[in-house]
């Protein structure tokens, strides 16, 4: 399992210039911007409630829900437009911050990726992102959220040596035309792993009737209840 730094005392840093404090959209943590659809949702849908369903809606689904609330949201500092033509073959991207904000990789580097015709872009980030020793960060499109028009690339890196600027490759996913990505719309999905922790070996085999039980044990709590079954939750009642 991987150890996030919500189980940690310790604190990741997002740092930017004096100058740009106030002025660039702040990373959040990803909990406090859940998607309006998620907190309108109710946990049990009385309209399909009834003897012979549940009503249960994702919301009572965990693993949906940490996905969605683990680590912090980094977001695009300054309104960008993006103009998709020629069937996804060409981005122009404009701004008026005084900063970059969107450059080009060139498509010969992704050669063959299953996002072609769309030109490989980078969105810039002006967040230094410091972790403790021995921590990195995963980067990648916010989880269980509505599509925007482009994609990010997921990525890894070592966060407690490296505190230059970390930018951030996309490619444009939305039809040809104009498409406005206002300020703080969010990039990426920032979640710190302890390197340790994550450098585990895979045992991989058929399980035993002790594995079996526990394994059936968890699923027939699971619906015997009204929703995701935690062993953790169940044990300190």
């Amino acid at each position: 399992m991987l150890s996030f730094l919500k189980k940690d005392p310790r604190v990741i840093q997002f740092v930017c210039h004096p100058e740009d404090d106030g002025v660039i959209a702040r990373p959040v943590p990803a909990k406090s911007v859940l998607p309006d659809w998620f907190r309108r949702l109710p946990a049990v849908d009385k309209g399909h409630l009834s003897a012979i369903n549940n009503g249960l809606t994702v919301k009572r689904c965990m693993p949906f829900l940490d996905a969605m609330t683990t680590g912090w949201i980094l977001p695009i500092a300054a309104t960008v437009r993006l103009d998709i033509k020629d069937d996804g073959r060409s981005v122009e991207a404009g701004w008026e911050f005084d900063r970059v904000m969107v450059s080009n990789h060139g498509a010969h580097q992704v050669a063959g990726n299953p996002k072609e015709p769309s030109p490989p872009c980078k969105f810039h980030n002006y967040w230094s992102i410091r972790t403790p020793p021995g921590w990195s960060c995963l980067f990648l499109p916010p989880l269980n959220r509505p599509e925007q028009p482009f994609e990010c690339v997921a990525g890894i890196v070592d966060t407690d040596s490296y505190s230059a600027h970390i930018h951030f490759p996309f490619f444009a996913t939305a039809p040809d035309g104009l498409h406005v990505v206002e300020k703080g719309t969010p990039l990426v999905q920032v979640i710190p792993f302890r390197r340790a922790d994550a450098a585990v070996t895979a045992e991989i085999r058929a399980e035993t009737r002790v594995e079996a039980v526990e394994r059936e044990t968890i699923h027939r709590n699971t619906i015997a209840a009204e929703g995701w079954y935690r062993k953790s939750a169940r044990a300190a009642r």
